[in-house]
């Protein structure tokens, strides 16, 4: 799945190994960004709020990581 981190940038969290693993998307290329790390145990539909409390420095009041899909 692919995340908006408050239009600052994109990450993608895949599920590889029973794990979820974060990459950082710019410009057709992506990074892992071995820093974060999404619990194993959490849904799906749970990433986005987690997400947003890893990220929350980074927002200006108002704005919410967005689900940019698969």
């Amino acid at each position: 799945m692919k995340f908006d981190i408050y239009g600052r940038f994109q990450v993608e969290v895949r599920r590889e190994n029973d794990s979820w693993t974060v990459y950082r998307s710019e410009l057709g290329k992506r990074s892992r960004l071995y820093d974060i790390v999404v619990p194993p145990d959490l849904m799906e539909d749970e990433i986005a709020t987690y997400l947003d409390d890893i990220f929350h420095e980074y927002a200006r009041y108002g704005e919410t990581v967005e689900v940019l899909g698969d």
